[in-house]
């Protein structure tokens, strides 16, 4: 009973920020039409649009760093060429469709499975890589937000005004994780799960190749915001950071809606929200659908090569 009633709070939650991100998105657009907005991604020059591709593919390659380095906790070897396709399609699925633990996850036990790869040992990865993910969202956010604190917009209504507060947990729980990693060398058992702290080393690979991870796909968007935005790129990676863990824990599909939103609240002052959101629009179709609709060109290849043989 308890477990259907948090799975139904997280849905009711998840709507209700969707409602806000579309009526606060409205709000924002309400002097302009899609006239406005079409022009805004046609506006866009093609070097950005070339350079956001370059990064999109250079984030992507970064994001098989996960599984290799899941591969290398679990002692596990496994040919890169099989990771690196595993790993693309469940990103690109993940990153998309959302519900990274559902989606990602089953993609790589669909894979996995078909190499001499123990169900225990997949669960290990995608266990390793979930977390991984994080890890580098903490590490970057949690010093950016310490450093240089940004005002919340009042509209998100949450309980401070700034980002400090999540600053300083972020980054409690990466030194507590690297202390854990440094010193806790025994198994230990979570729930039934067995679970050992990775070494030093992997703890700090986790952190550096998630942290490249989002800070690649902050620089995609960057690359296609309107060049006359006085606006430096570690000063947009903090509000995009901001905007991602708002999307993300919504558990709104790819963040759809409320990403835009925190964006849109946080610079519409410095440029038109057209603008703003004629980027996003580029960004999603870059950074999101086209890596997916790649990833399901290869995978639909692949299940017909399967069945013919």
């Amino acid at each position: 009973m308890l477990k259907k009633l948090r799975i139904n709070f997280s849905s009711l939650f998840g709507l209700l920020l969707l409602v806000l991100s579309v009526w606060a998105i409205a709000n924002e657009l309400r002097e302009y039409n899609y006239h406005d907005i079409l022009a805004a991604i046609a506006a866009i020059p093609k070097q950005s649009l070339i350079w956001a591709i370059l990064l999109t593919a250079l984030g992507y390659l970064v994001m098989v760093g996960y599984d290799v380095l899941g591969f290398a906790y679990i002692h596990h070897a496994l040919h890169w060429q099989k990771i690196a396709l595993t790993n693309f399609i469940s990103s690109s699925f993940s990153n998309t469709i959302g519900f990274a633990l559902l989606t990602g996850s089953a993609i790589r036990y669909r894979f996995y499975s078909r190499w001499p790869v123990s169900p225990i040992a997949i669960a290990q990865i995608i266990a390793f890589v979930n977390f991984t993910f994080w890890l580098g969202m903490f590490a970057v956010a949690g010093l950016l937000f310490l450093i240089h604190p940004l005002n919340i917009p009042t509209q998100l209504h949450l309980p401070f005004t700034t980002v400090l507060p999540i600053g300083v947990v972020f980054l409690t729980l990466i030194i507590i994780y690297l202390i854990s990693s440094l010193f806790i060398k025994h198994t230990l058992i979570i729930r039934g799960h067995i679970f050992n702290f990775p070494s030093l080393p992997v703890s700090l690979m986790q952190i550096i190749i998630s942290s490249f991870d989002w800070m690649l796909a902050a620089a995609v968007l960057y690359a296609l915001l309107p060049t006359n935005i006085a606006l430096s790129y570690l000063d947009f990676l903090g509000i995009y950071l901001l905007a991602m863990f708002a999307g993300i824990v919504s558990n709104v599909p790819g963040g759809l809606g409320v990403f835009e939103t925190v964006i849109l609240l946080i610079i519409s002052a410095k440029i038109s929200a057209a603008a703003v959101l004629g980027s996003m629009l580029a960004y999603r179709g870059i950074y999101y659908f086209l890596p997916l609709l790649f990833a399901t060109g290869v995978l639909v290849f692949d299940e017909i090569r399967r069945s013919r043989r």
